[in-house]
């Protein structure tokens, strides 16, 4: 690879790392080729872009890159794929799935929305995290329920009230 290739990979990098908010290092060695393939369809699936990466030329674009990554640069030893999504949780849970038949991938650690996750337990913290759009159905959950809450008192009041002179007219 050429001095020009490398600054090429770089610069397509420090690109990558800036437009996404989520971005998880997993070490995938000594997978086979077929187990190999059948993580990518998974990560295809999940919506998630699995790629190998130098760790060099990774590391070269956080330093280039505008956001603060903390110790993330720490876990660029041995085998790095980079897992890149716009769901928060998506290659947590692809991990997490895919571990239930194979040992590997091991996360080696994770930049979620300004948080700097290492290590491989914490994956299910990763796991657990919302994703925007659940989030947002939660919050619409509870501003909708106080006012269900003074609509039924609304309507129960009423039928209490049409009772009442239901009864009195009875009289």
């Amino acid at each position: 690879m050429t001095r020009e290739d490398k600054l090429q990979v770089i610069e397509d990098l420090t690109a990558q790392l800036g437009d996404t908010g989520t971005i998880y290092l997993a070490d995938i060695s000594g997978l086979d080729a077929v187990t190999t393939s059948n993580l990518r369809r998974a990560c295809f699936k999940a919506n998630v872009k699995l790629a190998v990466v130098k760790n060099t030329m990774l590391a070269k674009a956080m330093e280039a890159s505008d956001k603060d990554f903390g110790d993330l640069q720490s876990v660029l030893k041995g085998n790095t794929s980079i897992m890149i999504a716009e769901a928060a949780n998506a290659p947590a849970k692809v991990i997490k799935e895919f571990r239930k038949k194979s040992d590997k991938p091991l996360l080696k650690g994770a930049f979620v929305e300004e948080a700097v996750y290492i290590g491989d337990d914490q994956l299910d913290a990763l796991v657990n995290i919302k994703s925007r759009e659940e989030l947002i159905g939660d919050i619409i959950g509870l501003l909708q329920s106080p006012a269900k809450n003074v609509v039924s008192a609304l309507q129960s009041g009423g039928n209490k009230l049409s009772g009442i002179l239901t009864t009195l007219s009875e009289k």
